[in-house]
């Protein structure tokens, strides 16, 4: 299981709504509305 960066929920990767890849990382999202949130800016949530 992966953590979505933006809610926190857990997310099955092979189930995930979508999936961004920011400095070398895979990060999964429980919803698009989640995705387009960190891609709008992933700096603030990577690695969190």
């Amino acid at each position: 299981m992966e953590i979505d960066p933006i809610c926190k929920m857990k997310v099955d990767a092979s189930k995930a709504a979508g999936q961004s890849e920011y400095q070398g990382k895979t990060y999964y999202f429980c919803s698009v509305g989640c995705k387009q949130k960190f891609d709008a800016n992933p700096a603030q949530y990577a690695g969190k």
